[in-house]
């Protein structure tokens, strides 16, 4: 039964990742599309007229909402306000909203206003409730104890957005990461297990952006890239001879761990491929501090000789740091400068602790009688805590904003950036295209 299905991607506030400033230096409207959105979209039968609104790229208006049988959203927790919105605006409409996604699944208990939740992947829930629905009889909320087989999943439909819209394009190889760190939440969003596509499968989703005459960097979001490394080489060594076979059109950055500067040929590999940025949780120079928070993967390296390995390969390293654990002590702040400042990391990500829905760290913090409220997601530009602090809250506040100042000062940035460029290979890579990230 033709359905009208409208997906909404709700707006993003000021932080780290929203890039609003620098977009306006590469034209664009917005970094990324909303791949969960794509492929949820690729879920949805064959004969379903489908549109979809990225508020980060254009307004949502009420005749977009009217002319649908039911509005879909997707978000992150830190697009709540956005989202809550949107939810509004279908109720005053009188159309029913779905929601999924990470704020969705995590918090929906508290969520007002969504008439259906599709909690968790939405591989093995959204055929369920579309069957339901076409039935006329949706159920409140659709769940799956099992993490779905994600070589089923299908292409995500790119045809949907514009991609000159955005400085990047996105891909994903692998959900899941081999790691627990307390304080992360992909781990119990995804699990602990990555799961993989094939290789067959990944190069037809490439082929499919090639086929928009896009051309430029595409950000593989995976939770943790290398989390299979024999399979991470087959599939990068089938990308080195697409890349070839089509004159290098695109560029790639993806996340990982420090351990990937262990890994020479995967490193090799990636160079080869036109890899030239790798994001890494470093969170803090502080030893006791990883062990407390379960970080094994960054004791066990030496991280500044781990990051100027990868750096002489080629990557630029982006890099998330955090403060307020409750190891931190008052000497940190000046520590965490100095750490991304000698090892030449530009774009360093600081962040405020959050403790995020559903992780060991928000569990611990219950059982200490220490959560004051539900996170709002934005660790970068609310100087706020969820949670009662080991270290004095007000201390914390005021040493992060000096750090902030202290590392994006125009003198010690591009120090930075010299440290950098000093450190990578001069020959340019040929595939080279505009990006702010």
């Amino acid at each position: 039964m033709k359905k009208n299905i409208l997906l909404v991607y709700p707006e993003f506030p000021s932080t780290y990742w929203g890039m609003e400033h620098a977009l306006k230096f590469v034209n664009k409207k917005a970094p990324m599309p909303p791949l969960g959105l794509l492929t949820v979209a690729a879920l949805l039968p064959s004969d379903y007229e489908i549109r979809l609104v990225d508020l980060n790229v254009r307004s949502l208006k009420d005749e977009d909402i009217l002319r649908a049988d039911m509005v879909f959203l997707s978000a992150m927790i830190v697009q709540q306000e956005s989202f809550k919105k949107v939810v509004k605006a279908c109720n005053r409409l009188g159309k029913p909203a779905a929601a999924g996604g990470p704020y969705a699944t995590s918090c929906y208990e508290s969520i007002e206003g969504v008439s259906h939740f599709i909690i968790g992947e939405g591989e093995n829930t959204i055929p369920e409730f579309i069957t339901d629905f076409e039935q006329g009889t949706p159920a409140a909320i659709y769940r799956s104890g099992e993490k779905p087989d994600i070589t089923a999943t299908p292409i995500p439909r790119y045809d949907l957005i514009d991609v000159n819209d955005y400085s990047t394009l996105v891909l994903q190889y692998s959900r899941g990461c081999p790691y627990s760190c307390e304080f992360c939440d992909v781990i119990e969003l995804f699990g602990r297990k990555p799961r993989l596509k094939s290789v067959e499968q990944f190069l037809k989703e490439l082929e499919c952006v090639y086929e928009t005459d896009y051309r430029g960097p595409i950000f593989l979001v995976d939770d943790n890239f290398i989390g299979h490394k024999n399979e991470v080489l087959q599939l990068l060594r089938s990308i080195r001879e697409w890349q070839k076979s089509k004159s290098f059109p695109f560029t790639f950055l993806t996340s990982t761990s420090i351990n990937l500067a262990a890994e020479t040929e995967i490193l090799d590999l990636m160079a080869a491929c036109g890899f030239y940025m790798a994001f890494i949780g470093i969170e803090t120079p502080d030893n006791n501090t990883l062990k407390s928070i379960n970080k094994k993967q960054n004791v066990n390296h030496d991280l500044y000789e781990s990051i100027k390995i990868i750096q002489r390969k080629g990557l630029e390293v982006t890099a998330g740091f955090i403060i307020g654990f409750d190891t931190d002590t008052e000497d940190i702040f000046d520590r965490q400068i100095s750490f991304i400042q000698e090892a030449g990391i530009p774009m360093a990500m600081i962040g405020l602790m959050v403790a995020l829905p559903g992780t060991q760290l928000i569990r611990r913090l219950e059982k200490e009688g220490r959560m004051l409220t539900e996170s709002g997601g934005n660790n970068t530009t609310m100087f706020a805590l969820n949670f009662i602090p080991a270290m004095d809250k007000d201390k914390i506040v005021t040493g992060y904003k000096k750090v902030l100042r202290t590392i994006y000062s125009p003198q010690m940035y591009f120090e930075r950036s010299l440290t950098l460029l000093s450190r990578k290979p001069h020959k340019a890579y040929k595939g080279g295209h505009k990006s702010i990230l």
